[in-house]
């Protein structure tokens, strides 16, 4: 069946968020959802907002919690909270002041302290009503504690709702969630000194963050897992939890009118399968430099949130200045290039920004103006072309988005040229080839790069590949040449551990089809054919005269048709036909949940046992069989659509790479296309999980 037509997550995540702004009203849109804003490529602030009875916007207050901010900066901006009706918006956590005879909206996680400051809120008098929407089910005690709490405080009547919303989870691409559970996750599955409430706790609300994917996209997944570990006290915590809601109501959040469908045929769709990994079988996505734009974004500038903070240079000899930008779900230069190779995107500015000059000619050439500006100031001439008048905000909106991205690709050249990423890159293309003297190499080599932390990356990403075990010497030599540069080489005592587990979970991620030969000029299609015509670009737009020099060192080759670890995973769970017999076999005793099936459920091991396990340590309850057993026609079911979640971290690079994966396995036939939803714990840079979780673990390791 196909699902072309369905929603993205951004795009429920959106409809989700906007039915809360209109007080839990569904927002009236006229006529049907178009293709643009079903692949949360538009942005809703065309959906009109909620009106009083003399046909006015209903204004109100937003406050929120750092989720809830989080939740909600990542999906909406300002000016779409403005045509929600939202007049001003506030962190939970500040001094707030009274705002009488105002509506607001709490949107928060179900904590004992913010339900205390909400009462506390109410109790003084800051705002009335009360529309109370809680990112996640309220736990039980926490629910008696406020209710108690409204009681005695007498503030009842200023409720007017209190609703569990589900949304507990942060969307940053069309298909991209993470949990915002910090840059500690990783560490608290695999440390030792992880308490078994810790445990519990990350295990919770995962559990809790990966059930209200399932409730956005209105459909409970087949769960499968490998044994034991982190990722199946996961599966089989959020099977139990699926199964308890599906048994307590018949009009539940999965019923049939809250089901997604897959057409205007209204016929349901077919249910995803949702993979739960530990991190550990694959790190070196974590750690390895990319060539894709959106990795690059979120290695070199580290990109948060969709939001980045660049220098631009100063016009006529004046400092630099750093400006922040948002990557929003209406940039259409980043939707069309996030996945593809920096050279591509190089490329795409120029074609682009000539396609703008020659529209803006088109727009200017009936006027007399000179350029966009002198139109726009200009208002006679403006009138005599109505239609002139109606591109003018199109045009200025690309412009601003070109320039924005200019700026972007000056960042990233810059950081590209000093610290020579071209080169990691390529040499990581290889990196089972390099042999011991050429590490050493590599990492003496002082004009290699200008932070030392990418031979780190470079370093641990070549011991976690090589087939033969390096010896305590060697290794011992290698780290000591890492420490002279200056980097700290604490996570190198955990890499040594945890590669005995990789070692048995990673594939070889050799192309996925053999390429032809390729000759030097065709491979390094260096930037000689645009660069003059770029450097234009760029110092009209007060980039910089130096653009030229910038690139000109810069490697423009393709990269290798490569999948990933996690890539092959999915492909032997979903197209298990099609998928290699090594994948398939690496996935052959994965455990199966299906929580509509009364048959397909499995016990629930402890914390303790996830840690164990997750740190590759032997446990007594090896031999009991946890989970379900797959059957050969479960084993070899095929799904058009996947949730994948790596407990631990994710990695913006794997990401990128099941896209591909996804787009390239669906073919151009007519025939039904493959998705694949991406999330994680918290997705991080190469730079935080090397410093903030493997160094922690090499230190206790030691």
């Amino acid at each position: 069946m196909s699902n072309t037509t369905l929603q993205s997550l951004r795009a429920r995540q959106i409809a989700s968020v906007e039915k809360i702004l209109n007080l839990n009203v569904e927002p009236p849109r006229e006529g049907q959802q178009s293709q643009e804003v079903a692949n949360g490529q538009q942005n809703s602030a065309n959906t009109a907002a909620l009106l009083n009875p003399e046909g006015g916007p209903v204004w109100k207050v937003l406050v929120f919690d750092n989720l809830g901010r989080d939740v909600i900066s990542s999906v909406l901006r300002v000016n779409d909270l403005r045509a929600r009706g939202i007049t001003i918006h506030l962190s939970l956590n500040t001094t707030r002041h009274m705002i009488p005879d105002v509506p607001v909206l709490y949107f928060v996680e179900p904590t004992s302290q913010n339900v205390q400051i909400i009462t506390s809120d109410l109790s003084r008098g800051l705002y009335s009503p009360a529309y109370i929407n809680f990112l996640s089910s309220v736990p039980r005690p926490v629910l008696e504690d406020f209710a108690t709490q409204i009681a005695t405080a007498g503030v009842s009547e200023n409720i007017a709702q209190v609703y569990d919303q589900y949304l507990d989870f942060v969307v940053s691409e069309p298909d991209l969630f993470s949990l915002g559970m910090g840059n500690e996750t990783y560490w608290t599955m695999n440390s030792a000194q992880t308490s078994d409430e810790q445990m519990d706790s990350s295990v919770d609300r995962i559990v809790s963050g990966l059930f209200s994917v399932a409730v956005t996209m209105g459909v409970i997944p087949i769960i499968r897992c490998p044994k034991s570990g982190a990722a199946e006290v996961i599966a089989a915590k959020l099977d139990r939890k699926l199964r308890d809601h599906l048994l307590q109501s018949k009009d539940n959040l999965f019923s049939a009118s809250n089901q997604r469908p897959s057409s205007s045929s209204g016929l349901t769709a077919s249910r995803p399968v949702l993979i739960i990994v530990d991190r550990n079988v694959d790190i070196v996505p974590m750690l390895s430099h990319s060539w894709t734009y959106q990795s690059l974004v979120h290695d070199v500038l580290n990109m948060h949130l969709n939001r980045i903070t660049v220098e631009v240079p100063g016009e006529q000899g004046k400092n630099a200045t750093k400006r922040s930008y948002d990557l929003t779900a209406n940039d259409f230069f980043w939707a069309k290039n996030a996945s593809l190779p920096f050279p591509f995107v190089a490329e795409d500015i120029d074609a682009q920004l000539t396609k703008y000059r020659d529209d803006a000619n088109e727009v200017t050439r009936g006027t007399g103006a000179s350029s966009i500006e002198d139109l726009q100031a200009d208002t006679n001439a403006a009138q005599h072309l109505k239609a002139a008048i109606t591109l003018l905000p199109e045009l200025r909106e690309r412009k601003s988005i070109l320039d924005m991205h200019m700026n972007i690709l000056s960042a990233l050249m810059e950081g590209i040229k000093t610290r020579q990423l071209d080169n990691f890159y390529q040499l990581e293309e290889t990196i089972a080839k390099q042999t011991k003297v050429q590490m050493l190499e590599i990492i003496k080599d002082k004009d290699k790069g200008s932070q030392p932390m990418d031979k780190l990356r470079l370093f641990i990403i070549w011991v976690l590949s090589i087939d033969q075990e390096l010896s305590r010497s060697d290794m011992e030599q290698c780290e000591e040449a890492l420490k002279e540069t200056g980097v700290d080489t604490s996570s190198l005592a955990y890499i040594r551990q945890v590669r005995q587990i990789s070692r048995m979970t990673m594939m070889s991620t050799q192309p996925a089809q053999q390429q032809p030969q390729s000759t030097s000029a065709d491979l390094f299609r260096g930037f000689s054919n645009i660069s003059a015509r770029l450097t234009d670009r760029f110092k009209d737009a007060g980039i910089g005269a130096n653009f030229d020099n910038l690139i000109s060192g810069v490697k423009t080759f393709l990269p290798a048709n490569r999948d990933l670890t996690l890539t092959k995973i999915t492909e032997s769970l979903m197209d298990p036909q099609n998928a290699s017999s090594s994948a398939i076999a690496k996935t052959e005793t994965y455990l199966y949940f299906d929580p509509r099936n009364a048959n397909a459920r499995g016990i629930i091991p402890s914390a303790s046992q996830a840690r164990s396990q997750q740190s590759g340590m032997p446990s007594a309850l090896n031999g009991v069989g946890r989970g379900i057993e797959a059957s050969f026609g479960q084993k070899r079911q095929g799904f058009n659509e996947a949730i994948v979640f790596p407990v631990g971290g994710g990695s913006m690079d794997e990401y990128g790479n099941l896209q591909e994966w996804a787009k390239r396995s669906s073919g151009t036939s007519q025939g039904p296309k493959r998705r694949v939803v991406y999330g994680s714990t918290e997705l991080l840079n190469a730079h935080d999980f090397l410093t903030k979780e493997l160094a922690r673990l090499g230190q206790e390791s030691t």
